[in-house]
């Protein structure tokens, strides 16, 4: 079952790698948050999807609308795609360990985080639980 949502971040990178990306740019990423289980349970579903998606937003809100540059949490590592999908992804697990998901979230396995960056490029990072 997935939810979507998205964000707006500002940010820079350390590296040349990274060519004009390290200076600061914003980017606005389509999120989506993937919750898989070896079965459906007793009503049908994989989890509550308003529930999932509510939790899903609530993670984003920490980063929306800022620059990460900023967040004393994020130093010492660049805020890459990939990154900031893994950075979901735990949170995301963080609030299935602590009941916030419901208890039939229980079951779940793992957690796909996908950013899409644009209609031609995304990461995804998958966690089990």
């Amino acid at each position: 079952m997935t939810v979507r949502d998205h964000i707006m971040i500002a940010h820079s990178f350390r590296g040349e790698v990274f060519g004009p990306a390290q200076s600061l740019h914003g980017a606005t990423y389509v999120v989506d948050a993937t919750f898989h289980r070896a079965d459906l349970d007793e009503d049908g579903i994989v989890l509550d999807i308003g529930r999932a998606g509510e939790q899903l937003r609530a993670v984003l809100a920490d980063l929306d609308y800022r620059n990460l540059d900023d967040d004393p949490t994020l130093t010492g590592g660049n805020t890459t795609t990939e990154a900031l999908a893994r950075l979901v992804a735990d949170r995301l697990a963080d609030r299935v360990h602590a009941g916030d998901l419901g208890a039939g979230a229980s079951e779940i396995s793992a957690i796909t985080v996908t950013l899409a960056e644009s209609p031609v490029a995304w990461a995804s990072y998958e966690r089990g639980l």
